[in-house]
């Protein structure tokens, strides 16, 4: 009864204080997404700049917030929607078990009276005139029960019917969550990016420029070694192929680790599709993580700290020639710093300028159709 009278004062209050319509909302939150998408895609077509990077992420924190509301509003729909239709079904399970009820009363009378033929009927009757009263009597009950049977039948498929779309309802609004709750943390990751870029930066242009231009340096430097590398020869799953190191510093590394990548047909893709399940710990992301869906070895023993994931990460906007894209996994290991080869394959070896004033070491094997990538070893 309380659900009712909400329902009943939420909708008076809707007629009284229209406001917008629920349609006219919608297209409105549209047209702003839109519009935020395509300054987005404006924000990228510009020169590239410190200012440009923050307004792009700014743009993407706010498209993102115009999505969280638009489901959270969904979602407040959801609810009062599927609250309506459990009253509803309240109301039609007593009336299906009043019709039901009502429907087995009549079951014995219409059992004897299908029993007596309508010869016994004339027969019981004092005249024509009785037996006729009696065949009208008979038919208006005989109708009478099929009514209650077709009220009966309607009622349960209603029934049946609201039960199936609040389920439904049920459904939507747990995609609808669950889609909510990857906004909130994309947009938690935007704010930390945001953060990043300006603490890396300290806001400057010119710390903005070098640091693009330290990570266009290692780029290059690997380019080259695919080109100049000097071939070493055959090496096995698990045989020490290098130590991780620090070459590169200053222009090209801010301290010791291993910059892991993989190549297939050219292209940089994500190691952990290569790289056997293991946990490692995650600080990036705080915490531990299980990563890895191949067969390969990981380079390094346990325990392997991650510092850096494939992808965009909260220092990948230095990586404009990807796209933003951080193209490998960064790590150390607690116990050694031991290389060792993935897989088997041909091992090669080059050392590559990375700036004005830094020299990068970089090995890497050929597996076939793919290629790993060692950088910043010793």
């Amino acid at each position: 009864m309380k659900k009712i009278i909400f329902l009943i004062f939420a909708a008076c209050l809707v007629t009284f204080f229209p406001g917008k319509s629920l349609a006219q909302e919608n297209k409105d939150a549209d047209q702003r997404i839109n519009e935020l998408k395509s300054k987005i895609v404006e924000l990228q077509g510009k020169e590239n700049s410190l200012s440009r990077e923050i307004g792009v992420v700014n743009t993407k924190i706010q498209l993102l917030s115009l999505n969280i509301e638009a489901k959270k509003s969904a979602i407040n729909k959801l609810i009062i929607e599927a609250e309506q239709l459990t009253t509803e079904i309240e109301r039609l399970e007593v009336l299906l078990n009043k019709r039901l009820e009502l429907w087995l009363k009549r079951i014995p009378e219409a059992y004897k009276r299908h029993s007596l033929p309508q010869f016994g009927m004339l027969l019981f009757s004092q005249n024509f005139q009785e037996f006729l009263l009696r065949a009208k009597y008979l038919a208006a009950v005989q109708s009478e029960d099929m009514s209650v049977l077709r009220q009966l039948k309607a009622t349960q498929s209603n029934f049946e019917e609201r039960k199936k779309l609040r389920e439904d309802k049920k459904v939507e609004l747990e995609k609808l969550k669950a889609q909510l709750e990857i906004d909130v943390t994309e947009q938690e990751k935007q704010k930390r990016m945001k953060q990043g870029l300006l603490d890396q930066t300290r806001n400057s242009e010119a710390t903005y420029q070098k640091l693009l231009a330290q990570a266009l340096a290692e780029r290059q430097a690997l380019e080259r070694a695919l080109v100049e590398g000097v071939k070493v020869g055959p090496v096995k799953r698990g045989e020490p192929i290098a130590l991780v190191g620090n070459s590169g510093y200053p222009g090209c590394s801010t301290g010791a680790h291993l910059h892991f990548e993989v190549r297939r047909g050219g292209v940089w893709t994500d190691p952990g599709g290569f790289l056997s399940a293991k946990s490692v710990t995650d600080e990036q992301n705080g915490g531990s993580a299980t990563l890895g869906s191949g067969g390969w070895d990981w380079p390094l023993e346990d325990t392997i700290r991650l510092t850096q994931r494939y992808g965009q990460t909260p220092y990948s906007w230095r990586y404009a020639y990807s796209g933003g894209v951080h193209t490998g996994y960064d790590m150390v290991s607690t116990s050694s710093t031991v290389i060792k080869a993935p897989a088997d394959g041909t091992l090669y070896s080059s050392s590559q300028a990375c700036g004005s004033s830094s020299i990068i070491k970089i090995k890497y094997i050929e597996h076939g159709d793919s290629v790993s990538f060692y950088l910043h070893v010793q």
